[in-house]
């Protein structure tokens, strides 16, 4: 691992779940961690519906696109949250390797998207802890 860690968060859009935890993990973290989202199909643009819920928490995520996932990517992480891609997820050695069970947003109204982005939300601040364990409190700015 280098200095500063790097989180890749995948689903299979990259337009819901894995774009919520990567603006949270962004937001709480500042500069001090490298995130990184990708899919291993992914959609066209961000679910609207998320992106609403995100605004709700003072998270815009403008400028942000689904992206494809690729080996280089995952290599590049040391840190990777699968969200729902399956087996579409390579697996590297020495590479932290986490599963996050959480509903797909799509197709959902917005209290569901909002029940999935408070739970991401926990998943982020824990995640947060466990790279302070081991960056030693460098990762989160606020």
């Amino acid at each position: 691992m280098k200095n500063k860690p790097s989180v890749l968060f995948v689903c299979i859009h990259n337009a819901g779940r894995s774009q919520m935890a990567a603006g949270y993990l962004s937001h709480l973290a500042g500069d001090t961690i490298e995130v990184r989202s990708a899919g291993s199909a992914p959609a066209k643009s961000i679910n609207p519906r998320v992106f609403d819920a995100m605004l709700e928490e003072g998270i815009d995520l403008t400028g942000q696109r689904p992206k494809i996932l690729s080996n280089s990517t995952i290599q590049a992480s040391d840190f990777i949250i699968s969200m729902g891609c399956g087996d579409a997820c390579p697996f590297f050695q020495g590479k932290k390797y986490l599963n996050w069970q959480l509903d797909d947003p799509a197709g959902q109204d917005i209290d569901a998207i909002r029940s999935i982005r408070d739970q991401i939300r926990r998943h982020v601040d824990n995640l947060i802890k466990e790279i302070e364990s081991i960056y030693q409190g460098k990762a989160r700015s606020s």
